[in-house]
Order: structure tokens, then C-alpha cells, then sequence
């Protein structure tokens, strides 16, 4: 008899943790779990990607006039008679603008989101929160499940979250899932007294699949400068992404008389101000967000470096990418960095400075060698995680 499987996701827009979601579900064997998916919102890049077999559920009407504009919500639940659900979404505003942290608002308002919510009726298996914060606390109050498991996508200590928040959530978990060792380590650090919940699964990655995409063609026209550097960085357009320092970086290079091109794919809420710091340092001919791509492998395929400029990660999942695709990287040296880069074997690491990662570029460009050595040996590397879903059918 198969077992019934329950994955909550806010929503499948263009993340490290939206992409790892659909790649395992790409490796689920069919014949053994259903499997629902919940969607805060059903939007986002990936959820055409989304396997045929899995069932995305509807979202509740509440819920739906929840996420509706202020006034036009209050009015709704007013004229329903729904009090509670009128006043609970008046705080669920108040208190995000209140918050300045993103992170925090986002556990603190949790409450008041939760009363759109009804319990779900179906009783599961296993429900997995597969992202920190309200998928999980989803999962622990609205769903009737034999196991639950939280899954957490970042190094917890750089999160901004809050751990006293998060622990009576994480309390109610048979299992709380994270994607490198150094995650493990802070999640311990953080919850030591739930130390035996706490397993790693790497996320997944095909270089089969990622290979066949990245050898079809770029849809929108776009062709990389010949006799430029072209260098590509896959990323949210946020502040712990570091693009502000690669921009940075960048105009140090064409200082020292480089030609660089310097592509990002990706959106997020930094792109207003991005887009001022590369007007600022006249780099609009030579730094450009592209924008999401649902297929950024042939971007990646025909750059010539990679660079992650991160501040912080869990686990790079395009870093992971970059590798299958046989592309020089650098990377800053953010604490997860060496789960992925060996320094000077298979990428380098540098500072999470605009020197240090210029710095880095710039070996690559004078030092063919070295450039070639480091291309050679990711060749020569098993990169591929696909059994890693062996772990998730031992703990489910």
C-alpha cells in the first residue's frame, strides 16, 4: 500500500530551496507514495516543473481573501461576519511593518496568518515543511500527520531567525532535515537538546538532467561579448546573496583594464537598489541582472567563470550546478564554502571582500593553467546526488 506524502512550500518562485524541492520530487518513486504538494502560492518559475504525479492541493477560501489587498481583505471578512480573520489580518500588516527583519516578521506574524487556515482534513503519513519558518509551522499546527519533518535550507545562526520562536515548533518534529554538515552543526549549536532529530540530506542534483538542458538554446536572443570575460553569477537579488559586493568587484576589474562582462540571473527585493549601485559605478554596459530564467543552464554553460558572492548560504544548490557544468568558480568564504569548493582543486575561495573576489577572477583570467586544472578535475568528479533520496525513504 502506498504511503501518503505531504510537501508545504510558500510557493515555487526562483530559490536554492524551490529548485531542490523539484529535483527531489523528480526522484520520488511514484510506485511506493501520492504525494500533495501545498502552495502558499501557486506561482513561481518551477511550478511547471513540478512532476505530473504529484497532486497540488487547492488553497482555502479564507486563505485566498487573506492574501488580498488590506482594505479589500478586512472588507470581505467584515461582511462575512469573520471578526477574527478581519482583525487577525489588520496585525498580520501591522506587525510586518513593525519588524524591520524579514526573517523575524515572517515567525512573528505567523499567528495571525494561521487563522486563515483550517486544519487539513486528510490524514498523511509523513508532511514535510520543506523550508524554514511557515512551512514548517504549517506542518506542526495544520496537518494530522504519523511523522513530521521540518527541512531547513540555510546555516541557522546567519539567519536572523529566531531560535525561541522557532523551538516549540521544532519540539513537534519527528525530524529536522538540513543540506550540508555545517548546517547540522549550527542547528545543533542553536537546538542542542534536539540534536537527535537532526539528519543531512544533500540536495539533489542530475547531471543528466542538468547537462540536456544546458544544451538547449538560450531562447531570448542573449549572446555573450566575444572578447570579453563573461562571467555569471545564478542568485536572489538579496543581501545575503552579496551582488552589492560583486558589483564592487566588478568595477575594481575594469579599473585594471579587464573586459568584463558580468551577467546575474535572478529577482529579488534588492534589484531597485542594485540597479542604482551599478548606475552609480557606470557599470551598465558591463554588470546586468538578466532577470529569472527557468532555464539558466545554457547560461551557464557558455560563461566562462562563475562566481558565488554570497555572504551566507546552507548549501549552494547552483554552486552544485556550476560544478556539473564544468565551470572555474568562485566563491566567497562563507562558512558552508568548503562542504563544496576544495580551494584549488575544484574552484577557489577567496575573501568576502570586492579585492578578494576580483582578486580571484583575476587569477582565472591571467592563470590558464590553473583555469584549466581546476575545469579538468570537476571532469574527473562524481557529482551527482540522486541516491541522497535513499535518506528521505529511511526517515519516511
Amino acid at each position: 500500500m502506498k504511503k501518503n506524502l505531504l510537501f508545504v512550500m510558500p510557493s515555487l518562485s526562483a530559490g536554492g530551496g524551490e529548485k531542490s524541492l523539484v529535483n527531489l520530487l523528480s526522484q520520488i518513486d511514484y510506485s511506493l507514495y501520492d504525494v500533495d504538494l501545498f502552495l502558499f502560492s501557486k506561482t513561481g518559475v518551477f511550478i511547471n516543473s513540478i512532476p505530473r504525479e504529484v497532486n497540488i492541493l487547492d488553497l482555502p477560501d479564507d486563505y485566498k481573501v487573506f492574501t488580498r489587498e488590506l482594505k479589500i481583505s478586512i472588507k470581505n471578512y467584515l461582511k462575512n461576519g469573520q471578526i477574527n480573520l478581519a482583525y487577525s489580518r489588520l496585525m498580520f500588516s501591522v506587525k510586518n511593518r513593525m519588524v524591520k527583519s524579514k526573517a523575524i516578521s515572517e515567525q512573528y506574524t505567523w499567528k495571525y496568518q494561521s487563522m486563515s487556515f483550517e486544519i487539513l482534513e486528510k490524514e498523511y503519513d509523513v508532511a514535510i515543511g520543506y523550508l524554514e519558518k511557515s512551512s514548517i509551522y504549517f506542518v506542526a499546527d495544520k496537518v494530522n500527520a504519523k511523522k513530521k519533518i521540518g527541512w531547513i535550507h540555510t546555516n541557522y545562526s546567519n539567519s536572523g531567525m529566531d531560535c525561541n520562536f522557532d523551538n516549540p515548533y521544532f519540539e513537534k518534529l519527528d525530524y529536522i532535515v538540513t543540506v550540508s554538515e555545517e548546517c547540522v552543526k549550527s542547528l545543533k549549536e542553536n537546538f542542542p537538546h534536539l540534536k537527535n532529530k537532526i539528519r543531512v540530506i544533500y540536495n539533489v542534483v542530475s547531471p543528466k538532467i542538468i547537462n540536456n538542458l544546458a544544451n538547449k538554446e538560450i531562447q531570448d536572443n542573449f549572446k555573450y561579448d566575444m572578447g570579453y570575460t563573461n562571467i555569471i553569477t545564478v542568485a536572489r537579488l538579496s543581501y545575503e546573496k552579496g551582488i552589492d559586493i560583486a558589483i564592487k568587484s566588478c568595477r575594481s576589474l575594469i579599473n585594471k583594464g579587464y573586459k568584463i562582462r558580468w551577467y546575474v540571473l535572478g529577482d529579488g527585493s534588492e534589484r531597485e537598489k542594485l540597479e542604482s549601485l551599478i548606475e552609480g559605478n557606470d557599470l551598465k554596459h558591463n554588470f546586468k541582472l538578466l532577470g529569472i530564467k527557468e532555464n539558466p543552464y545554457p547560461y551557464i554553460k557558455k560563461a566562462d567563470i562563475y562566481v558565488q558572492p554570497s555572504r551566507y548560504e546552507g548549501k549552494s544548490i547552483a554552486i552544485d550546478e556550476a560544478k556539473i557544468l564544468h565551470k572555474p568558480i568562485v566563491v566567497t568564504n562563507f562558512e558552508t564554502a568548503k562542504d563544496q569548493i576544495n580551494d584549488g582543486e575544484n574552484g577557489t575561495i577567496v575573501d568576502m571582500t570586492e579585492e578578494g573576489i576580483s582578486d580571484g577572477i583575476e587569477m582565472l583570467i591571467k592563470n590558464i593553467d590553473f583555469k584549466n586544472n581546476l575545469v579538468e578535475n570537476l571532469s574527473k568528479e562524481k557529482l551527482g546526488t540522486e541516491e541522497e533520496i535513499n535518506k528521505l525513504y529511511q526517515i519516511v
